[in-house]
């Protein structure tokens, strides 16, 4: 198997390019124990050390090495793993299964009663989970929220965060358009 690798500007991020991809129907980052579960390939990668995230996509393999570490050394051992599990043929990213759907939508749901609906009611607001899809939870305010010039920032800097840090299968959160 063929690998092409680049350096990015950024020299603690070097990219590999592995002929004929990998099967990933859905770009995956790894950067702690929490998210390696979802690719074995991260995993192995981070096994090596130095390494503090990894993003996959069909075409791509991403690595941020630590500031210590030196690809000379690095680079040849995460193309041995790359070829190793090419060669393996298991999945790169596991697939989320449908029933995961309803215990995200549970932990969403969770969150927002527990940590976030009584932060906005007391400033006489409410949220409301709408949809949740391909990782994007869309969301309504109401009450006071509705026109508040600090609406936006609430959404992003307080709801997103918190659903992220919490709930790995949620990448960002906007606001719900009827």
């Amino acid at each position: 198997m063929k690998i092409e690798f680049e350096l990015s500007p950024d020299e603690n991020i070097m990219h590999f390019y592995p002929q004929g991809g990998f099967k990933v129907k859905q770009n995956c980052e790894c950067f702690d124990h929490k998210t390696l579960r979802r690719s074995p390939l991260a995993e192995k990668i981070f096994d090596l050390g130095d390494v503090k995230s990894v993003v996959l996509t069909k075409d791509c393999i991403s690595v941020v090495k630590n500031e210590t570490a030196q690809w000379q050394v690095l680079k040849p051992q995460i193309m041995a793993e790359i070829m190793d599990f090419a060669v393996s043929g298991a999945e790169a990213v596991i697939e989320k299964n449908v029933e995961n759907k309803d215990e995200v939508l549970a932990n969403i749901n969770a969150l927002l009663e527990a940590r976030i609906r009584p932060a906005i009611k007391k400033d006489g607001g409410d949220i409301v989970l709408r949809l949740f899809e391909d990782g994007v939870a869309y969301v309504e305010l109401k009450g006071k929220c509705v026109g508040c010039p600090y609406a936006n920032r609430t959404l992003k800097d307080g709801v997103e965060k918190l659903l992220k840090t919490y709930i790995p299968e949620v990448r960002s959160v906007e606001k719900y358009e009827a």
